[in-house]
């Protein structure tokens, strides 16, 4: 008789730890020094505590000098602590090329011309290949038994290029980009042989809660540098004063919802019914409660939605900058009464979330605003992306239909800001698309013409250049990284090393790994190995092309459209064609 069911234990956070060679002493050694041998292990769980933290969510990681340990524009997953020796915080953007990184030039109308007769004609030639990573002389590649290093070779003359401010034993860098997933705003590299205690974020979360000393630490770096720009960018806050903006600054609190690792288990959650994948989103605020202060989207995005029936619709959704809550706070101030919100905030995947409490908004924030109903209407531009409807008729009359909406946050689309939608209605299948990507790019198409469907469009298969890019986690030469001016994120196919991590990470399987070969059609081998030497390959937006994407330009029906999924006017607009 076959067994139709096999019961198997639970997988557990724990079960794959970030260090596996942490030892017992090593966790003694931690709880030694600053700020560990002053947390209260008491305030840690049975199923979460502090030693167990440790064992699992950190690691030892030793570095020699020059060793670059986070890159300027990055986006990564975890904090450092210096347990030994120092590092040099570089104050000046050093060159891109020293990251790994290339800068994408639009070539002359007659180099583009000669495109036509110039491209190889097999796929995935490489012209110029002598080794798998190429660098400038000033940098230097290692291999470690925990991966690859990057290291610059002339310390002295990059301290000169750019100034440095050096950090010693105890202190903390990069946490603030590991918990809210934004670009390293600064380069970091070794200064001497050190040794660093690297903490993944879920560890930093946990120890935030139940260590002040480390929260206290995280929230007063991100006040003093961060906090006021991100309030002024708010467009509902930009004609505060500075005394007033101190306000609010100072009352803020900082929260998140969701799972940061959201795309580790993407491709199971989007296959759930819709009904039981909102229920199972993380609820920020609820509809019929009272609000107890503005909520501010500082990374993310949040679902609205509304009862109906027994389950719920999606009214809209909510990305970077936006605010929530705001209408309600109007209302109550004009009528001296509670007003209950009329609508649900969720957490689709993982959000943070900035809380400006009621009363700081009644008293600091509304009577600067030029007048009550204009106010209103930022707010509803803010949540619906409409700003001539009242927050009323915007919420029955959505401007995207619900059930579109459902569609792209489960598939959390929102998260593309160059995202391929194809017309079905439109598309002739005739390819022409896939065949301009081809030519454009080493005779290999960039995308696929295929993807998830709703009515009449289609998602297609290529990269969507997204807001949260979590391809760029963890590469280990920095070959992947987004275009600061442009967005564009792009591979620099010099020095990629084929490790497969962008791949691997990218929820929406846009990234590629391609074996190469040279103008003779023979294929590069790892003469270590003798395994087939790859390279990533993804959509670049036709970055170094005059006429910008190469698939647009060719559809001959106007089918095919790059769009910004957070400009909900113009995905209506096409939608509605």
């Amino acid at each position: 008789m076959v067994e139709l069911e096999i019961a198997v234990p639970r997988p557990q956070r724990w079960d794959v730890p970030f260090g596996d060679r942490m030892s017992e002493s090593d966790v003694d050694r931690l709880l030694s020094v600053d700020p560990f041998r002053r947390a209260d292990a008491t305030a840690f769980p049975l199923t979460l505590p502090l030693r167990g933290v440790l064992r699992n969510d950190t690691r030892i990681v030793h570095f020699e000098n020059g060793d670059l340990i986070v890159r300027e524009g990055d986006y990564g997953h975890s904090a450092f602590m210096i347990l030994d020796g120092a590092v040099r915080v570089a104050l000046k953007s050093l060159d891109p090329q020293l990251l790994g990184r290339s800068t994408p030039t639009r070539p002359t109308w007659r180099r583009a011309l000669a495109q036509l007769w110039q491209n190889a004609k097999l796929p995935e030639v490489r012209r110029e290949f002598g080794k798998s990573t190429v660098l400038p002389d000033s940098v230097g590649i290692r291999q470690e038994s925990d991966g690859t290093r990057i290291f610059l070779q002339d310390i002295p003359r990059q301290l000169d290029r750019t100034g440095t401010v050096r950090l010693e034993a105890g202190e903390i860098f990069g946490e603030l980009a590991a918990l809210a997933r934004t670009p390293r705003t600064a380069t970091v590299f070794a200064d001497g042989p050190i040794t660093l205690l690297e903490i993944r974020w879920q560890g930093l979360r946990d120890l935030m809660r139940r260590t002040p000393a480390i929260r206290e630490h995280v929230e007063r770096l991100y006040r003093e540098n961060s906090l006021l720009v991100h309030l002024r960018e708010t467009p509902l806050l930009d004609k505060l004063s500075a005394s007033d903006l101190s306000r609010v600054a100072a009352a803020t609190v900082f929260e998140s919802y969701g799972n940061f690792d959201w795309y580790t288990d993407f491709g199971a959650e989007r296959t759930k019914d819709p009904a039981a994948t909102i229920a199972a989103e993380p609820l920020i605020a609820r509809e019929g409660d009272v609000p107890t202060g503005l909520l501010l989207v500082r990374s993310g995005f949040a679902r609205i939605s509304r009862r109906r029936g027994h389950g719920e619709q999606t009214v809209a959704y909510l990305g970077k900058g936006q605010a929530f809550g705001l209408a309600e706070l109007i209302k109550a101030n004009e009528t001296g009464q509670d007003v209950p919100l009329r609508c649900s905030l969720r957490a689709v995947g993982y959000v943070d979330i900035l809380r400006i409490p009621s009363d700081v908004v009644i008293n600091a924030i509304l009577p600067t605003a030029r007048t009550a109903k204009q106010t209103s209407q930022s707010s509803t531009s803010a949540v619906t992306g409409q700003s001539s409807q009242s927050a009323a008729s915007a919420v029955e009359q959505p401007a995207i239909d619900p059930r579109t909406l459902d569609f792209l946050s489960d598939h959390r689309f929102l998260n593309g800001t160059e995202t391929m939608l194809i017309n079905l209605d439109r598309c002739t299948r005739c390819d022409d698309c896939v065949r301009a990507c081809a030519a454009t790019h080493d005779n290999n198409p960039r995308f696929v013409r295929q993807g998830p469907k709703h009515d009449q469009f289609m998602v297609a298969n290529a990269c969507m250049h997204c807001v949260d890019p979590v391809c760029m986690i963890g590469c280990p030469t920095g070959a992947i990284g987004r275009d600061q001016a442009t967005g564009v994120v792009r591979i620099n196919d010099r020095t990629c090393i084929g490790c497969s991590t962008c791949a691997n990470s990218c929820p929406y399987d846009a990234i590629r790994m391609v074996e190469i070969r040279d103008t003779d059609g023979v294929f590069f081998f790892d003469e270590a190995t003798n395994q087939p030497i790859l390279k990533a390959t993804k959509c670049d937006l036709c970055s170094d092309q005059l006429t910008g994407p190469a698939c647009q330009q060719a559809c001959p029906h106007d089918a095919l459209v790059r769009i910004d999924m957070s400009d909900q006017a113009a995905l209506a607009s096409w939608l509605g064609r």
